[in-house]
């Protein structure tokens, strides 16, 4: 039996296990009770942060190879523990929860929008100059809360990517992408970052992030933007210096846009996610104790018949043309649905506030007096989501600094805009902080470009990134 089948039994086996023997527990829908949980709980979770940075550094051809293998490892670390100290209804519960209400869902919209992107050509011989890349970072930055940063992402990333081909220096140019338009572009709007599509469905408005963020999104792009515009300046310089490197796409090729009839699926996406949070109809369904609403199940739906739709209507050439293949959505689907399994002990530890393992983080975020710490929500909420899912960091600090939408959005308006700001803002401290990082990541590197590893990347993010945040807390913050 060759490895990857034993795994791929040994996971059968044990969600067999789960579902068949889950008792009564599962039904009732009762979670794991954060603060009885250690923090060795975490193990895993962390273990599998630091296989994602250091196995590529190190072994690049075996992790290219075997990654799916080694994330079922991490989760299985966590599951078979899990489920001998708590039982097999108790996890299943959890798997089932994570899985129907925030893994699901998340892969859905986010292989959706990357069929459906890369259904979308833009031809023509775009030169990679100074301008032009500040040009093309700018419009994704303002597109990402529109469609999202991983519509945006997957849109223009190919773009980027051939308008740059022939250069020798084009790392920067996809880092400070990932920056702008897999992140920060997205904070404007509750279309734009799974967080704050999450705080849209908890009851904030729809325009409160437009109206509140808008200052914070634009004085960090715009600072960003103009480091970009010098830094590229500099190595467009060096290019003279080099060997000159043939440009693989057509001069002869005219501007413009191939599969517009994919157009109107984004707008659909949009429709769709929309119709799951306006759409009330009290109809729900009980798997294994988790409640999942027909708007959410019937938005699933949608995007996966909008995706096959984009398959069915793209000529081939165009998603040749883009170097389209599904790798990197394969690769974002086996790493995260380990994420989403081995973050489970650590979100519980956190919501459970100052009842739990990780308390001194709860007594960060809070003043002298009870108030709600500004500046502490925003670095924490940040940080952790650089390295945990922002999504569900997002739901811990609002919940956290009360979790009533009308009074955060009033009384606590700057508290709720610091965890806004944080959760999207920091996203892209390293690779794994937002999903589209991670997609962009995957497509860079199958074209040629030599990405940095996850701390090299990460020093990239704080030599750029922090001191933007540090002026941003000393402006409205602190």
């Amino acid at each position: 039996m060759t490895t990857t089948k034993a795994a791929a039994r040994s996971a059968v086996l044990l969600a067999a296990i789960l579902l068949s023997v889950a008792p009564a527990q599962a039904a009732e829908g009762v979670g794991i009770d954060g603060a009885s949980l250690s923090l060795i709980w975490g193990i895993p979770f962390v273990g599998m942060l630091l296989s994602i940075a250091v196995i590529p550094l190190i072994a690049g051809s075996f992790w290219h190879h075997h990654y799916g293998k080694v994330a079922l490892l991490w989760a299985l670390a966590f599951l078979v523990p899990f489920t001998i100290t708590f039982g097999a209804g108790l996890t299943t519960y959890e798997v089932v929860h994570a899985a129907l209400l925030e893994y699901i869902p998340f892969i859905i919209l986010l292989f959706t929008l990357f069929t459906i992107s890369g259904g979308i050509l833009l031809t023509g011989n775009l030169r990679g100059s100074p301008g032009v890349n500040t040009t093309m970072l700018a419009i994704g930055t303002i597109l990402a809360s529109i469609i999202g940063t991983t519509g945006a992402s997957m849109v223009l990333i190919r773009p980027l990517l051939r308008a740059n081909d022939e250069r020798r220096h084009n790392v920067h140019t996809v880092i400070f992408f990932i920056f702008l338009v897999s992140n920060i572009g997205g904070s404007l709007t509750p279309l734009g970052d799974p967080p704050l599509f999450l705080g849209f469905l908890k009851g904030v408005d729809f325009f409160w992030t437009t109206e509140h963020l808008f200052h914070d999104t634009a004085l960090i792009a715009a600072i960003l933007l103009g480091v970009f515009y010098l830094l590229d300046r500099y190595f467009y310089a060096r290019e003279d210096k080099l060997p000159e490197k043939a440009d693989p796409t057509p001069e002869t090729e005219r501007l413009g846009l191939r599969g517009l009839r994919n157009l109107p699926l984004i707008a659909g996406v949009i429709v769709a996610i929309l119709l799951s949070a306006l759409w009330k109809p009290d109809i729900e369904f009980n798997v294994l104790g988790t409640h999942l609403p027909l708007p959410s199940i019937a938005r699933d739906v949608l995007l996966l018949v909008f995706a096959a739709i984009s398959m069915w209507i793209t000529p081939a050439f165009i998603r040749e043309r883009n170097g389209f293949d599904w790798e990197p959505i394969r690769e974002v689907a086996k790493l995260f649905a380990a994420i989403f399994l081995t973050i489970i002990p650590v979100i519980a530890i956190l919501k459970a506030g100052s009842e739990g393992a990780l308390n001194p983080l709860v007594a960060f975020v809070t003043g002298d007096g009870g108030e709600p710490f500004n500046a502490g929500y925003f670095w924490m909420t940040g940080l952790l989501s650089g390295f945990l899912d922002n999504a569900p960091t997002y739901l811990v600090f609002f919940n956290l600094a009360g979790g009533d939408a009308q009074t955060l959005m009033d009384k606590y308006a700057l508290t709720l805009e610091a965890i806004s700001a944080g959760a999207v803002f920091m996203g892209a401290l390293t690779y794994i902080g937002n999903a589209p990082n991670f997609m962009v990541l995957a497509i860079a590197r199958s074209r040629g470009v030599a990405m940095p590893s996850f701390f090299g990347y990460m020093a990239w993010s704080c030599v750029f990134l922090l001191p933007g945040f540090a002026l941003l807390t000393w402006l409205y913050f602190l």
